[in-house]
């Protein structure tokens, strides 16, 4: 059994969530990921350490989920002398992975046009708020700050005066995403053509990207589209609906869903002729989710799941997490994972979405103690004990 990525060394020069996830999903798929952290740690060491209920032997939920999979090595980049061992990392790295601020890696001498002259095969990524260049690429940016400004926001939630986030973080995800198919992309582009290049991952480019046919209808329409909350903007009935304990999705798609809804609630009112096709249904949205939502609240979630499910009718809960990450489909797909600790404990997290018929292997391993792999990563390139130690003495490696 073995990994897709076996054999590519990543150099992860990432924090906090977006450029973290990148390098996840990499070493998941079995990248040699090491992880280049200042002295004192990357921030999300300490993030969430030393919470109760969100930490582990600790490290808080961040690190434990976005560093499994990865070595740890502590350089001070500000110094000749760390970059100098940096350097000699690069010579045998595939990937340098960042998301640091657009303008660091050059002050620090550690982007493409540094690093290529080191390593011509060299592919590196930057994912930041804005990319590289034009009129606003060096405002700060987070999650939120994207969702905002790449549109998604003002279509999210239940109307005009209450926009709201996606729940998940879409903006950091998203550039994480992405920075994964431009790292795979650039590493195939260098098979073919032997030459490394740089990764340049906008996440507001992102957003941009998955509004998707929605921006297109824009450009088409000149109006602005605004939040239907669950409902959906053709389909009907397509929306949430409250039951005795919960709710429950019913996604009307095609004409013959909404023929088999309509046998199987044997609802007088809906068997209106001029609903038989969407624009009679559209035309009465409000009148059928009515008449839905005063009969679905009468029963549970479970009951409304199992009558529509029988009748092949696209429906859903809406799960808690708890409910979630204990579906029988997301078990057997090996999406809830244990990741073993120091101490012999694990920690259970989401596994990885990737799945392939035969480098296969899933295994996860220990997120790293801080400068845990230092010593064993620059041995490895030759540093004798005695160069290590000096460099440990004089501050520089740790």
């Amino acid at each position: 059994m073995t990994k897709p990525l076996e054999g590519v060394r990543i150099l992860d020069l990432t924090h906090m969530l977006s450029g973290p996830y990148a390098g996840m999903i990499l070493a998941d798929l079995g990248a040699d990921s090491v992880k280049v952290e200042p002295l004192k740690g990357e921030g999300t060491r300490s993030l969430l350490a030393k919470d109760p209920n969100h930490s582990y032997g600790g490290q808080g939920a961040y690190f434990l989920t976005l560093n499994r999979n990865k070595k740890s090595v502590c350089i001070d980049l500000k110094s000749e002398a760390g970059l100098k061992v940096f350097y000699d990392l690069v010579k045998d790295a595939d990937i340098v992975l960042d998301n640091f601020s657009a303008g660091v890696p050059a002050k620090l001498k550690i982007d493409f046009e540094h690093l290529s002259r080191i390593n011509p095969r060299i592919i590196t990524c930057s994912v930041t708020g804005f990319g590289q260049a034009g009129p606003n690429f060096q405002r700060p940016a987070f999650d939120q700050v994207v969702q905002g400004i790449g549109g998604g926001m003002s279509i999210t939630g239940h109307d005009q005066d209450h926009p709201a986030r996606a729940g998940i973080p879409i903006g950091d995800l998203g550039g994480g995403m992405f920075a994964v198919m431009g790292v795979l992309s650039a590493l195939h582009a260098r098979e073919k053509r032997g030459y490394g290049q740089h990764v340049d991952i906008s996440m507001l480019d992102c957003q941009i990207s998955m509004l998707n046919y929605m921006a297109t209808m824009y450009f088409l329409s000149g109006d602005d589209p605004k939040p239907i909350g669950n409902s959906h903007f053709v389909h009907v009935p397509y929306d949430a609906f409250p039951t005795s304990d919960g709710f429950v999705i019913i996604a009307v798609i095609f004409d013959s869903f909404w023929d088999n809804l309509v046998a199987l609630l044997d609802i007088e009112a809906l068997r209106d002729p001029k609903y038989k096709t969407q624009p009679g249904r559209f035309a009465d949205k409000d009148r059928i989710n009515g008449i839905l939502k005063d009969l679905l609240v009468t029963n549970t979630t479970a009951h409304w799941v199992d009558l529509l499910s029988s009748a092949r009718i696209p429906c859903a809960p809406v799960n808690k997490f708890s409910e979630a990450l204990s579906d029988p489909q997301v078990l057997f797909r090996n999406m809830v994972v244990d990741i073993p600790q120091r101490d012999g404990g694990s920690v259970k997290a989401p596994g990885n979405p990737i799945k392939l018929s035969v480098d296969s292997e899933e295994v996860f391993s220990t997120p790293p103690g801080l400068g845990q792999h230092t010593r064993e990563v620059l041995r490895a390139l030759g540093y004798s004990e005695q160069q290590v130690e000096e460099l440990m003495t004089q501050g520089v490696i740790g």
